[in-house]
């Protein structure tokens, strides 16, 4: 081809484009790509109303992903979220500082730690939540709820409960635990003079006005399998087992620890969905940190949880210890103002 014919028909392709104007449908700026946004891991959370904010916490494992909700399922004000990881992939564990203190003669520790602490300390897990609850005397801090790590029993939930110490009840105390089979399970549990931390299928029922007059016990109030055999992995306990066996139980009143479970309050809990092999981290704010948002009673956060499809939960320690950091940014505004330090943590890596 001469030269001459190569400049005609640049000439003409020119001409053709012009003809196009700028405006016309088939231009490539105005064409309209057809490109699915990716599917989210938990669309049924979204269905129940939450919104996927992993965005916001940096870089996360492809396994875990944080939602959050401005109301809870009777329509009340809120701020909460929830980390959630797919254990096929996904590492849960309890920081493992508690132990038996001979001088102290009990189980827990001489120091407290924030949630930072506990994520500086621990590798920096991707997602960090406080635990179970505790008490300061004599300079010792003691736990009044289950601990285990690596297979050990660190420390059981407390076995008794008294007012005046003449009357004592001996209530079956809510544990969230992950087995050897990396199975988790909700349970009750009660620690026994024989040295053996019984699970029960279901939990003690008290009467706060007639004390009891014998401990539970390999039998009862029922069958009880023994936990501290190396049964249980992972654990910790709280106040409040919310859902078990897919049902809404809430079974603080027969736990007898006081967590002011009917008033609205920051809650930290934990919970599992047994059929998509799914862990779930809570939290929600409270106290008027941010106004017009007074917290939740545990019924709300069970009832959100078994919405959000846990077919487990257990309530932990709540008010000022409640928070969750995410690759060690906080959610929620603690109502302290500031971090609390606690006597354990949970963790997902």
């Amino acid at each position: 081809m001469n030269r001459l014919n190569k400049l005609f028909l640049a000439a003409v392709a020119l001409i053709g484009l012009a003809a196009c104007g700028t405006d016309h449908e088939d231009t490539l700026d105005n064409w309209k790509w057809d490109v699915a946004a990716p599917a989210d891991a938990n669309p049924e959370l979204l269905e129940a109303g939450w919104t996927n904010v992993s965005a916001d916490y940096g870089t996360l494992p492809a396994y875990v992903n944080v939602y959050s909700i401005n109301k809870t399922t009777d329509g009340k004000a809120a701020i909460a979220y929830i980390a959630v990881a797919d254990m096929s992939k996904a590492k849960f564990s309890v920081s493992g500082d508690i132990h038996w203190s001979e001088k102290a003669q009990g189980n827990g520790n001489e120091k407290l730690y924030t949630p930072t602490e506990f994520y500086n300390n621990n590798e920096s897990p991707t997602v960090v939540i406080n635990g179970g609850l505790f008490f300061e005397s004599d300079g010792f801090y003691y736990s009044q709820s289950s601990c285990y790590h690596g297979g050990a029993m660190l420390c059981p939930n407390q076995n008794y409960y008294s007012v005046n110490w003449t009357d004592f009840w001996y209530p079956t105390i809510g544990l969230f635990y992950q087995d050897k089979q990396g199975e988790f399970h909700t349970t009750w549990t009660y620690y026994a003079n024989d040295g053996k931390d019984y699970s029960y299928a279901s939990p003690r029922v008290e009467d706060p006005n007639k004390p009891d007059t014998e401990a539970p016990n390999a039998t009862s109030p029922s069958a009880g399998t023994v936990l501290n055999d190396g049964t249980a992995v992972e654990g910790i306990g709280g106040v409040g087992v919310l859902v078990h066996g897919g049902e809404f139980v809430n079974t603080w009143a027969n736990e007898m620890l006081d967590v002011s479970a009917d008033s609205y309050q920051p809650r930290t809990a934990i919970g599992y969905n047994a059929d998509k092999k799914k862990l779930f981290f809570f939290v929600c704010e409270g106290r008027q940190m941010t106004e017009g948002i007074a917290g939740m009673t545990t019924a709300q956060v069970g009832q959100l949880l078994k919405a959000a499809g846990c077919t487990e939960a257990l309530n932990l320690d709540g008010g000022g210890s409640s928070c969750m950091l995410i690759n060690g940014k906080q959610t929620i505004k603690p109502s302290d103002g500031k971090e609390r330090s606690v006597i354990d943590a949970c963790f997902i890596k």
